[in-house]
């Protein structure tokens, strides 16, 4: 499947800024509310990142090396 260079641009900003950045929000949120638990839904998320951020790091090197 390829990608077009707005979709990508706009999910490798959500990888690279946005889900970090709204990771650490909740992480706040959820500590200083003192929820049972908030190690779980930080784990999930943080994995959710950290997977898009490997799918679109292959198609990258997928798409630089058929240049």
């Amino acid at each position: 499947m390829k990608l077009n260079d707005s979709i990508y641009n706009v999910l490798k900003w959500v990888a690279i800024v946005f889900l970090p950045a709204l990771i650490t929000f909740v992480g706040v949120i959820l500590t200083s509310l003192k929820v049972d638990n908030a190690e779980i839904v930080l784990t999930i998320m943080n994995a959710f990142a950290v997977f898009l951020g490997t799918i679109l790091g292959v198609s990258t090197i997928k798409y630089n090396s058929t240049k």
